[in-house]
């Protein structure tokens, strides 16, 4: 049975029964996947370091204190590799993801059934690759280095950057567009003009946003050999010298800190 509010009066129903079933038949099968999920897990897991991981970590966290902070001199040119990969691959991005944004809004894209489809596929894949997986591949290609980071951070934002603004695109107020269109002015006139002044503001808070993940992501690429901090983290802890491990752990802190104050600062000064 269940209740229902009309006019203030509590007024009892009886459930479909077809309903109820649907209901139940989908916790069902949750229950099912989680167990079989678990099951498969805990197969591949060794339990017995799991049990000992808190012994572990803090072990770790013992070694890295004090940090060694003389170590921070030599990490200079490699936080600005890493703002200069994020920045770079943020400029990249935007380039590619404008024009694909505009081929995949319905209002603007020159074909829905032909390049609007090309469009959107370039959105998914580009999101459904990870940014590590991206350098690992570039940097087999073009070799190690910062220009492989930067193509990389490039690949993985156009998704990101593309399906935001070609949803901005598709939001956008009609009425401009037709009364831009009344004048008598050409398509790219109509975009100059009834288009692009309703879209620059999100177009700059997806600008900043995506700069701000990027800086995040920038970290770590040089694990892998795509340039920046990464390339030290990696070498420290190949070498257990965990002091270093923490420095470079606050320098990463504080340089995401700094990001995230300035695309906050940029994006209220925007909105």
């Amino acid at each position: 049975m269940a209740v229902t509010e009309q006019d203030g009066l509590k007024i009892w129903q009886r459930r479909d029964r077809n309903k109820q079933l649907s209901i139940w038949a989908g916790y069902f099968i949750a229950a099912t996947v989680f167990v079989v999920c678990w099951q498969y897990m805990s197969g591949k897991t060794i339990w017995m370091f799991v049990w000992d991981a808190p012994r572990q970590a803090g072990d770790i966290a013992a070694r890295m204190i004090p940090p060694k902070w003389s170590y921070v001199n030599t990490l200079w040119r490699t936080i600005w590799d890493t703002i200069n990969i994020a920045t770079l691959g943020t400029v990249m991005a935007l380039f590619l993801a404008v024009p694909t944004a505009f081929c995949a809004a319905r209002n603007t894209t020159p074909s829905v059934r032909f390049v609007r489809p090309i469009a959107l596929f370039i959105i998914v894949s580009s999101r459904s690759i990870n940014s590590l997986i991206w350098a690992l591949i570039l940097v087999a290609i073009l070799g190690p280095g910062v220009f492989a980071g930067v193509i990389a951070i490039g690949l993985r934002s156009i998704g990101f950057c593309a399906k935001l603004l070609y949803e901005a695109i598709e939001e956008i107020d009609p009425g401009q567009v037709e009364a831009v269109t009344a004048t008598g002015a050409k398509r790219p006139q109509i975009l100059a003009y009834g288009i692009v002044p309703q879209i620059l503001p999100a177009f700059a808070g997806i600008s900043v946003f995506r700069w701000d993940i990027n800086i995040r992501e920038s970290t770590i690429l040089g694990y892998v050999g795509a340039g920046g901090i990464g390339i030290h983290l990696s070498g420290s802890i190949a070498n257990l010298a965990w002091t270093q491990v923490s420095v470079i752990l606050l320098v990463i802190l504080a340089t995401v800190i700094l990001s995230e104050w300035v695309s906050a600062k940029v994006r209220h000064s925007i909105i």
